[in-house]
């Protein structure tokens, strides 16, 4: 399953913004960060996707749901303007960000695309 975290938990699991102006992974294995809020449909669609991928791929990625409603200061650091934004976090090398609600396919792409996860 999917896991919510909160912005404290967020800079010790995937990036402290506020010590480093670089992006630097803090995780151990890629991660997948789902920034939704209770009330977007589409955010609703994407996160039985997720919580599936979560379980599918136990131990070679974690899947992360961040409420943009109760940390909005996160939100804030990376511009998040619309939900579901969903960010691909590689173990080395630079996230990419994707809006909307993506398709298992397309989900799966990134993740091998960006993250070398397969």
């Amino acid at each position: 399953m999917s896991q919510k975290i909160t912005t404290e938990e967020f800079k010790n699991k995937v990036f402290d913004y506020e010590k480093n102006s670089e992006w630097k992974f803090a995780g151990d294995i890629p991660c997948i960060v789902d920034f939704y809020a209770d009330w977007c449909g589409p955010c609703k669609m994407v996160s039985p996707i997720l919580d599936q991928i979560s379980t599918e791929y136990a131990g070679k990625l974690n899947v992360y749901k961040v409420n943009t409603d109760e940390e909005q200061e996160l939100a804030g650091a990376f511009g998040i303007q619309s939900i579901p934004s969903i960010l691909f976090v590689p173990k080395t090398g630079d996230p990419r960000m994707s809006m909307g609600a993506l398709p298992k396919a397309q989900i799966l792409k990134a993740m091998k695309d960006v993250m070398a996860v397969e």
